[in-house]
């Protein structure tokens, strides 16, 4: 079984809304790095237990962010946000002018 990373990324938005074991499962198998063999143990399962779980939740997550896109829509935001940063931090300083131009500069210190 191939390990999607993004698969936590899911976890951190909609991962309460999973079971307990179903997100036991996922963290044990995708933040932990734990074999099946590992969490069966942990979960006192068999490792097919771990296999079920995992795999139902990761269809779950998906289903969340397909109907709720909140993972897509942060990643979005964050690269908008980087975006502007840069652009505003590639803004000549304004030399003490009052108005739009001050608080060009206020915002490029607080970056």
């Amino acid at each position: 079984m191939a390990k999607d990373l993004s698969v936590s990324v899911l976890m951190d938005f909609y991962g309460e809304l999973l079971t307990p074991k179903q997100l036991e499962a996922l963290d044990s198998y995708y933040n932990q790095d734990l074999s099946l063999a590992e969490i069966a143990l942990e979960m006192e399962v068999s490792r097919q237990g771990v296999r079920n779980f995992i795999k139902t939740g990761e269809q779950h997550l998906a289903e969340f962010e397909e109907k709720l896109n909140l993972a897509e829509r942060f990643i979005n935001i964050n690269k908008i946000a980087d975006k502007m940063a840069k652009t505003i931090k590639s803004l000549p300083d304004c030399d003490g002018k009052s108005g739009l131009l001050s608080d060009i500069d206020s915002i490029k210190s607080q970056l």
